[in-house]
C-alpha cells in the first residue's frame, strides 16, 4: 500500500485523460473552503450547502490529508456538452432552503473571514475569471484588458455592513473535441472549468415543480442577504454552459499556471548569478592569492623563525582539528541537514521534470515525506562518520539522537499546532490515524535506516585530518568586535538570502495565499546558486576566523553558515505584517509555528552545506603546508 501511495504520488499513475461522450456525466466534486485570513481550511459540508443523497469521500494520499483537502461528491448534475439554463438544488416541491439562526451565523462568519470555495471537475480546479483594465495611455482612450484567474470562488461578499451569499453558480466548462476516425462517435475532454458566482435573492428567482428556475433579466435583481440574527430563506441554484476550445488536454493546466511575471524570475536568477560571481571574485582575489602567499611563506625553511613570530592560520595547526563541545549533537544536526539536503534536491529535480505537477494533488508533500524517511540512511552514515572523526564512542546513542532530534522537534511543534486546529474543527487538522501512520513511518522506516547508515558510517575510516592535535589547547587571543558570532551571522546570511529572496516571495504566496507554485526549473537553479553561495561565504568566514587565531570553528561555522535563516525569519515577519490580513490568535500562531519550522529546516540545510564546504577547505589548506 505504501509503495502504491508513493508511486501514485510521483504522478506516474492516474494521469491518463478521461474521454467523455455526448451527455456523459461530468462529476463536480468539492475540495475544501480556504481563507488566507484564517489559514484554517474547512471541508465543504461544514457549511449548510445542498447535499447529495449519499455523501462519498475520495480516498486521499498523505499529502492531500496534510493539506486539509477532503474531496467529496456534490449534487451538481453536469452532462458533457449539455446546457442548463437554471437548476435548483435541494428542491423539494420548489420550496426554498431555510437556514437556521446558527447556520446563518456560521455562513455570515465565513463570508466575513473571506472564505473561498474550491470545486473540481475532471480533476481540474474551478477558477473565477478576473478582467482587469490597465490604462496604457494617459488620456485613457486605450485600455487593455488583462485576464487573470482566481482559484476557487468567493463564498460571498460584504457591502455597507451587510453580508451577501453567492447562491447561484454559473459554470462555464470548456471542452476539446478529439479527432476521430469516420463512423465513430465524437469524444470530448474537459480543458477548463470556470465559474461566475452570483448572489440573487429569493424573490427574484422563479422556481417550478421540475427543479427548473428562471433567472432575473439584466441587473434588476437584488443580492441574497444573510442576516446572522434570524432564519434566512434562499434557493441554491446553478447553470451550465459549454464552449469548445482549441486547448489540448496536455496544456489544460497552463491557464492556471500562466504568470505574467516570469520576467521577475529571470531577473532573480541573473541577480543571484551576479551575487555568486561577486563572491567567487572575493574568493579568488583575496583567499586564493593570500593562501598561495601564506603557504609559500610557511614552506620556506630558511624563514621558519620569522614565520612563527607572525600571526596567521598556521599558528593554530595543533588545535584546528580539536573536537568541539557536544560532538554528538553537532553530528546529529549535520546528519539531519544531509537528510534534508538529499530530500530537497531530489524533490526539486523530480518536480522540475514535471512528475509532481499540481494535477497530482498532494504529490509534492507525500513524496517529500517518504523521501525524508528513506534519506535517513545517508543522514545516518554522514553523522556516524563525523562522530567517529570527532572521537565519539557511543554510536548507538548518537544514532538515536540523529533519528529523533530534528524530527522530534518538528513532530512536537506540529502536534501542538494540530491541537489548536482540532479545537477549531478545521479539516487542516491531521486525523489521529494519519498521525499514528506518520509515527509508524518515523519509527518503522526512518529510525532503522538512520541506525543502519550510522552503523556503517561509524565503522568506516574517520575523515583523515592532515595535522595532529596538540595535548594542551592553545590560548585564544582577544577577538575584534567583528568576529562576534552574531555579527558573523548577519554578514554571512545576507548574500545567500539576496540570491533567493525573490523566489521566497512566490513560495510564501503558494503556502499562505493558496496559489499554485510550479516554477521548479527556476527553483532548481536558485537552489544550486544557494548551495554555491553558502559554500563560498562559509569558506571566507572560516578563513578570517582562523587568521584571527580562533580555532573553535566547528559550531561557529555551522551557526554562521545558516545565517540566511535569520533573514528568512525577518522576511517572514515582514510578509505577515504587509501581505497577510491575519488578526486572530490561532491563525497567527499557525503562521509563526510553521514559519519556525521552515526557518529551523533552512538553518539546518544551509548550515550543513557551509560546514562541509569549510571542513573540506580547512583540511585542504593544512595539507598544503609543511608542519614540523
Amino acid at each position: 500500500m505504501a509503495a502504491a501511495m508513493f508511486f501514485s504520488s510521483m504522478g506516474l499513475l492516474g494521469v491518463a485523460p478521461i474521454n467523455f461522450h455526448q451527455n456523459d456525466p461530468v462529476e463536480i466534486k468539492a475540495v475544501k473552503l480556504t481563507s488566507s485570513r484564517t489559514q484554517l481550511p474547512y471541508e465543504y459540508y461544514s457549511l449548510p450547502f445542498c447535499q447529495p443523497s449519499k455523501i462519498t469521500y475520495k480516498a486521499e494520499n498523505l499529502g492531500e490529508v496534510l493539506r486539509g483537502d477532503r474531496i467529496v461528491n456534490t449534487p451538481f448534475q453536469v452532462l458533457m456538452n449539455s446546457e442548463k439554463k437554471c437548476e435548483v438544488l435541494c428542491s423539494q416541491s420548489s420550496k426554498p432552503v431555510t437556514l437556521t439562526v446558527e447556520q446563518s451565523r456560521l455562513v455570515a462568519e465565513r463570508i466575513t473571514e473571506d472564505y473561498y470555495v474550491h470545486l473540481i471537475a475532471d480533476n481540474l480546479p474551478v477558477a473565477t475569471r478576473l478582467e482587469l483594465y490597465s490604462s496604457r495611455d494617459s488620456d485613457d482612450k486605450k485600455k487593455e484588458k488583462d485576464v487573470q484567474f482566481e482559484h476557487g470562488y468567493r463564498l460571498g461578499f460584504m457591502d455597507v455592513n451587510k453580508i451577501y451569499l453567492h447562491n447561484h453558480l454559473s459554470f462555464i466548462l470548456y471542452y476539446h473535441r478529439e479527432d476521430m476516425e469516420e463512423n465513430q462517435e465524437h469524444t470530448y475532454r474537459v480543458v477548463r472549468f470556470e465559474v461566475i458566482p452570483q448572489s440573487i435573492r429569493l424573490e427574484d428567482l422563479k422556481a417550478d415543480e421540475k427543479s427548473s428556475c428562471t433567472l432575473p433579466e439584466g441587473t434588476n435583481s437584488s443580492p441574497q442577504e444573510i442576516d446572522p440574527t434570524k432564519e434566512n430563506q434562499l434557493y441554491f441554484t446553478y447553470s451550465v454552459h459549454w464552449e469548445e476550445s482549441d486547448i489540448k488536454w496536455a496544456s489544460r493546466w497552463d491557464t492556471y499556471l500562466t504568470m505574467s511575471d516570469v520576467q521577475i524570475h529571470w531577473f532573480s536568477i541573473i541577480n543571484s548569478v551576479v551575487v555568486v560571481f561577486f563572491l567567487s571574485g572575493i574568493l579568488s582575489m583575496i583567499i586564493i592569492r593570500t593562501l598561495r602567499k601564506d603557504i609559500a611563506n610557511y614552506n620556506k625553511e630558511d624563514d621558519i623563525e620569522d614565520t612563527m613570530e607572525e600571526s596567521g592560520w598556521k599558528l593554530v595547526h595543533g588545535d584546528v582539528f580539536r573536537p568541539p563541545q557536544y560532538p554528538m549533537i553537532l553530528s546529529s544536526l549535520l546528519g539531519s541537514g544531509i537528510q534534508l539536503f538529499c530530500m530537497i534536491l531530489i524533490v526539486i529535480f523530480v518536480a522540475m521534470l514535471g512528475m509532481l505537477s499540481p494535477s497530482s494533488r498532494g504529490a509534492l508533500m507525500t513524496t517529500a515525506c517518504f523521501l525524508f524517511m528513506f534519506m535517513g540512511v545517508f543522514g545516518g552514515f554522514s553523522a556516524g562518520r563525523l562522530y567517529r572523526t570527532l572521537k565519539g564512542h557511543r554510536w548507538k546513542k548518537g544514532a538515536f539522537c540523529t533519528a529523533t532530534l530534528y524530527p522530534g522537534v518538528v513532530f512536537g511543534i506540529c502536534f501542538v499546532l494540530n491541537c489548536f486546529i482540532w479545537g477549531k474543527h478545521s479539516s487542516g487538522a491531521v486525523p489521529f490515524p494519519t498521525m499514528v501512520a506518520l509515527l509508524c513511518m518515523w519509527f518503522g522506516i526512518s529510525l532503522p535506516l538512520v541506525y543502519l547508515g550510522y552503523y556503517f558510517g561509524f565503522r568506516k575510516q574517520p575523515y583523515d585530518n592532515p595535522v595532529r592535535t596538540n595535548q594542551i589547547p592553545r590560548q585564544i587571543p582577544e577577538q575584534r568586535w567583528y568576529m562576534n558570532r552574531f555579527v558573523g551571522i548577519l554578514m554571512a546570511g545576507i548574500l545567500p538570502f539576496g540570491a533567493m529572496f525573490i523566489e521566497l516571495f512566490f513560495i510564501f504566496s503558494a503556502i499562505w495565499e493558496n496559489q499554485f507554485y510550479y516554477l521548479f526549473g527556476f527553483l532548481f537553479l536558485v537552489f544550486i546558486i544557494l548551495v554555491v553561495s553558502c559554500s563560498q561565504i562559509s569558506i571566507v568566514m572560516v578563513y578570517f576566523q582562523l587568521c584571527a587565531e580562533d580555532y573553535r570553528w566547528w559550531w561557529r561555522n555551522f551557526l554562521v553558515s545558516g545565517g540566511s535563516a535569520f533573514y528568512v525569519l525577518v522576511y517572514a515577519i515582514f510578509y505577515f505584517v504587509n501581505k497577510l490580513d491575519i488578526v486572530e490568535f490561532i491563525p497567527s500562531l499557525l503562521y509563526f509555528g510553521y514559519t519556525a519550522l521552515m526557518v529551523l529546516s533552512f538553518w539546518l540545510l544551509t548550515g550543513t552545506i557551509g560546514f562541509y564546504a569549510a571542513y573540506m577547505f580547512v583540511r585542504k589548506i593544512y595539507a598544503a603546508v609543511k608542519i614540523d
